[in-house]
């Protein structure tokens, strides 16, 4: 559908899910069982301007290049795939930490914004996304709001002679 745009309740929705997967999680003892694509964990990002491109950096320790995906439609980029556990399945954690299985991202960019814009580089777990050109559109311009006076004005009207 053009000109749609992401739910803006995404993120509120995955929050919601990821604090009922924790708290079943905290009862039950199984994280991965209760893990699908609609509660994926969601990378640390910082996105911030260099000049007018736009940069986008998430976290991705352990993560295959090969197990990442970014797809770009309908003015967001989704930042997805899948971290794997390199350990052996019968090993016992004492403290564990970090997130497995899938993840997930979405962020909105400029409606203007063009899929040749952006590139990518995965490197030592820094997965660095930059959106050329992306803050050069025009600046939102000001527009003066003007009080209404407190007694209605009465239309112009001349009088014929």
């Amino acid at each position: 559908m053009p000109g749609s745009r992401p739910n803006i309740f995404d993120g509120v929705t995955d929050y919601f899910t990821e604090l009922t997967r924790m708290r079943t999680v905290g009862m039950h003892g199984s994280a991965d069982a209760e893990r699908t694509h609609a509660s994926a964990w969601v990378p640390v990002t910082d996105i911030f301007a260099v000049g007018d491109d736009l940069v986008i950096r998430v976290e991705l320790a352990g993560v295959n290049p090969d197990d990442v995906a970014l797809s770009f439609g309908r003015g967001a980029l989704a930042i997805s795939g899948t971290r794997r556990r390199d350990l052996d399945e019968d090993v016992e954690f004492h403290t564990q930490e970090r997130f497995y299985g899938e993840f997930r991202r979405l962020i909105t960019l400029p409606e203007d914004t063009r899929a040749d814009q952006v590139s990518s580089v995965l490197d030592r777990g820094l997965l660095e996304i930059t959106v050329q050109g992306a803050l050069a559109q025009d600046a939102a311009q000001l527009i003066e709001v003007v009080e209404r006076s407190q007694e209605p004005s009465a239309p112009a009207v001349r009088a014929e002679e």
